[in-house]
């Protein structure tokens, strides 16, 4: 082997060795101590993209899981208001029917009617003052949709709720009238009391509504949160530091990393030997 003091090749392949080991050794440091061997487009170019994906869908589904409970939670507030309703009009019920049967003294069915009406406006002071997040829940003739998705515009899902407005004038889709829906007389109070059952019929066929909606939001909500679930499990796969490689890696780029600083050191020391020829 000749010598040379301008190049010295051995020490040169020994530092890029050693720089590339060093390289490798920071490289699985990095996979253990953070948990992911995907740290930066250079570990996988592909895998980043595929994880970044997922991690987008996943958020999608995440939040449409909390939009579906949010709407689960607006429609018990409904179901709860329309409970106290029903309880309301039960009352109604009995004192429309005590009118129209003329057993009552005109005094006895002017304080019917005045509890009458006065349920009738407890009944709109529950529609008006009735609130989920601040948002009224009886205050759309239409009801509240709810808009759940997977991320996809294929995976969009629309259900509109059941619950409609709640006022004085309007219950359970029947119209009252303050004129007309009076227990002052027998005729007018035989007349209320159809109104008033007809009230309830809604108000029950509503609540049914309700709950089928509740039901659906669930589901959902379900199927969103399974799929979340699913997702987060490829990304894992995809992404997580896989231990047992990565500390058997990190036992084989140690050792490397030593003979490899041994080897430059050696390859430096060749040079020595062109002094002691000039001695």
């Amino acid at each position: 082997m000749s010598l040379g003091v301008l190049t010295n090749v051995a020490a040169i392949n020994a530092e890029n060795s050693l720089n590339s080991t060093q390289n490798s050794l920071n490289t699985v440091l990095e996979q253990l101590s953070s948990g992911s061997r995907i740290n930066s487009g250079a570990d996988d170019a592909a895998g980043l993209s595929i994880v970044d994906g997922l991690a987008a869908n996943q958020a999608a589904l995440t939040q449409s899981a909390q939009n579906a409970q949010n709407g689960v939670g607006l429609l018990q507030t409904a179901d709860g208001a329309l409970s106290q309703v029903t309880s309301l009009l039960d009352r109604a019920v009995t004192l429309a029917t005590e009118a129209s049967n003329g057993g009552l003294t005109a005094a006895q069915a002017t304080a019917a009617d005045t509890e009458f009406q006065s349920i009738i406006t407890q009944i709109g002071s529950i529609g008006s003052t009735t609130n989920f997040n601040s948002t009224g829940v009886f205050n759309q003739a239409a009801g509240t949709s709810f808009v759940l998705t997977d991320g996809t515009a294929a995976g969009l899902t629309t259900i509109t709720s059941a619950a409609t407005a709640l006022t004085t004038t309007s219950i359970g889709g029947v119209t009252f009238a303050p004129a007309a829906d009076t227990l002052t007389t027998t005729a007018l109070a035989g007349t209320t009391l159809i109104d008033v059952t007809n009230a309830i019929s809604g108000i029950s066929a509503e609540r049914g509504a309700i709950g089928a909606n509740i039901n659906q939001l669930n589901a959902a909500s379900n199927v969103a949160s399974t799929e979340s679930v699913n997702l987060s499990a490829a990304q894992s796969s995809i992404q997580a530091t896989n231990f047992g490689q990565a500390t058997s890696d990190l036992a084989k780029f140690q050792v490397l990393d030593q003979t490899g600083i041994s080897a430059l050191a050696q390859a430096n020391s060749t040079q020595q030997e062109i002094l002691k020829l000039l001695q």
